[in-house]
């Protein structure tokens, strides 16, 4: 008689898979990286430890953020995010290798729960869910990047290695042996015509003023009646201070936060009292 062999045949299936896996888990954690290796959009060049711990105390990271970190290689951003500084974290990387390397990271240093890695472009990452972003890429790839970020919620903080944004000026740098970090804070959007209104020395003030936006700087002018008036000032996150000169006595100071279309917060006058002002758009 003929034994089924169905059993056999499928026990040596199973086990020329199992011998795959193994074989590929083993070329994974063989995997070592090497510095100036080609990526799609980079070379890697790891960021030192010394500089990761200044990068993410500039973004005053903690337990509440959510950090994302474009071009993570070795994951070591976004295992020190976690690790150290409480966050959960993310980090977009498009070498697979490099991925399964960071998770393996992750896993050793016991934050796999909030350290995760995704696998794939970082032109296309989701960055919206961020309060703080981490990247070391290239000038070019910075500009191209550029447009995206100023987009996101105002106040999410971003901190590049080595290398800024052209024109739109850090609010902070930070240079050590280990190399430069550059730090950024998405301003709210305010350029534009804004009607504001205040109490006054003698009664309620309505005037016009009109922001010429650079980033995180403002300039313009502030219309009251037929008098025209410079404005200077300047945004950090959602908040917004500017300066309206009173004829030729000094400023009325204006502090206050944007939302969206409108903006509320108290005035300085000449006099020193304060008052409340609003604003809309």
């Amino acid at each position: 008689m003929h034994k089924n062999r169905a059993p056999r045949r499928i026990f040596n299936a199973l086990a020329a898979l199992a011998l795959i896996f193994t074989a590929a888990a083993g070329a994974q954690s063989n995997f070592q990286p090497q510095i100036g290796q080609p990526g799609k959009d980079v070379i890697w060049v790891p960021t030192s430890d010394a500089l990761v711990q200044r990068m993410l105390r500039m973004a005053n990271v903690g337990p509440s953020d959510f950090v994302i970190d474009l071009g993570s290689g070795d994951g070591r951003i976004v295992v020190a995010a976690a690790k150290e500084f409480g966050a959960h974290a993310r980090g977009f990387e498009f070498n697979p290798e490099m991925v399964a390397l960071a998770r393996s990271n992750a896993t050793r240093e016991g934050v796999a729960d909030r350290a995760e890695f995704v696998q794939g472009d970082l032109f296309e990452a989701d960055l919206s869910v961020a309060s703080v972003i981490t990247m070391y890429l290239l000038p070019s790839i910075n500009m191209k990047l550029r447009p995206k970020l100023l987009k996101l919620k105002p106040g999410t903080r971003i901190v590049s290695h080595d290398f800024d944004m052209a024109d739109w000026k850090p609010d902070e740098t930070s240079s050590t042996d280990n190399g430069t970090a550059y730090f950024w804070v998405v301003p709210a959007d305010v350029d534009g015509a804004w009607q504001v209104e205040y109490e006054g020395a003698i009664a309620k003030e309505k005037i016009e003023v009109d922001f010429k936006q650079h980033f995180q700087m403002l300039e313009g002018r502030a219309v009251r009646g037929e008098r025209l008036s410079p404005v200077e000032g300047a945004i950090n996150g959602d908040g917004v201070r500017f300066g309206v000169m009173d004829s030729d006595k000094g400023q009325n100071v204006f502090v206050g936060k944007v939302n969206g279309a409108t903006m509320e917060g108290t005035v300085r006058l000449l006099d020193g009292t304060q008052h409340p002002f609003t604003a809309t758009r």
